[in-house]
């Protein structure tokens, strides 16, 4: 049954029309972390959500994919679907093989069906800590989950903010698979890259080799970077120095991705294809680049 659900007040709507980057993506290049909402009419959203999205449909993913010059995506369940993944197996299925995904499952979930997901390109499951976002789930529920998905080798993602990571720890830790971190964490970027927030994050990288980060949303963690829609050389230039350290120490383990709709931004919406010119700041040379957008996406994803 369709149902219509008015989008949550203030939410703006992804950038119509996203500009052809000047930076030329490498060959095989993955977009990394990635959403579909709906479309309602067809995949209706959670009734437990923290916000109503616009719709971003798959076809709408992929043009934008091409638009931009990647050659896969990997998909991310996003909270306003709660543990409902119809929309993203359906965007992995449809993809051809050029998309993977990382789902939302709960504790009921059985064996079948994350064979079934698995079939359709889930790598993946995400934990979401943002109390904003999500409810609290019970972490012996998350660690039971973690162990099932361990067995058919696919990773956990996980999306807090920085000022938790502490109190994370040793949860993280105990974790038996390859551990993904949303967004660096979203570090406070008013503060040193080399202050004691950012440090203990880079600290956690180091100590534990099987931890990786995705270097993502500039225009979500700026504060006084300018939006990419003005198309200056300096948008986000508040982001690159902690992308770039991690990109640099840890060149094996980081991706990136668009974030595409880019949900709830409520203060600007970026150009996607200026988002793309953004890369060439954080990974200098054509080796990290690489890594980057190719290497180190397909070792995940794509692995077997």
């Amino acid at each position: 049954m369709s149902q219509h659900f008015p989008k949550t007040p203030g939410w703006l709507d992804w950038y119509q029309g996203p500009s052809k980057p000047r930076f030329q993506l490498p060959p095989g290049s993955v977009d990394a972390h990635c959403h579909v909402f709906g479309p309602a009419k067809r995949f209706p959203y959670a009734p437990e959500r923290k916000y109503t999205p616009c719709d971003a449909s798959k076809e709408q993913l992929f043009a934008l994919r091409d638009h931009l010059g990647f050659e896969r995506n990997v998909i991310v369940q996003a909270t306003c679907h709660g543990a409902d993944n119809g929309a993203l197996v359906d965007a992995c299925v449809s993809s051809a093989g050029r998309a993977r995904g990382v789902a939302t499952v709960k504790r009921d979930v059985s064996d079948q069906e994350l064979q079934a997901l698995h079939t359709a390109g889930i790598r993946g499951v995400r934990f979401n800590f943002v109390k904003r976002l999500v409810d609290f789930t019970p972490r012996e529920e998350l660690i039971e989950i973690a162990h099932r998905v361990a067995k058919l080798n696919w990773h956990i993602v996980v999306y807090f903010e920085a000022v938790d990571l502490p109190e994370l720890w040793d949860f993280f830790t105990g974790l038996p698979t390859a551990l993904v971190i949303d967004h660096m964490g979203r570090p406070d970027v008013s503060q040193s890259v080399d202050g004691k927030e950012f440090e203990l994050l880079v600290r956690f990288m180091r100590e534990h080799p099987n931890v990786w980060s995705k270097v993502t949303c500039p225009e979500r963690l700026s504060v006084s970077g300018k939006p990419a829609l003005d198309g200056e050389q300096d948008a986000y230039r508040d982001v690159v120095p902690f992308a770039r350290r991690l990109v640099e120490t840890f060149p094996d383990r980081v991706l990136w991705g668009t974030d595409w709709p880019h949900p709830n931004l409520k203060n600007h919406m970026p150009d996607d294809g200026l988002l793309v010119d953004f890369i060439p700041r954080i990974a200098a040379t054509p080796e990290l680049q690489r890594k980057l957008l190719v290497d180190n996406p397909m070792r995940l994803y794509w692995g077997e």
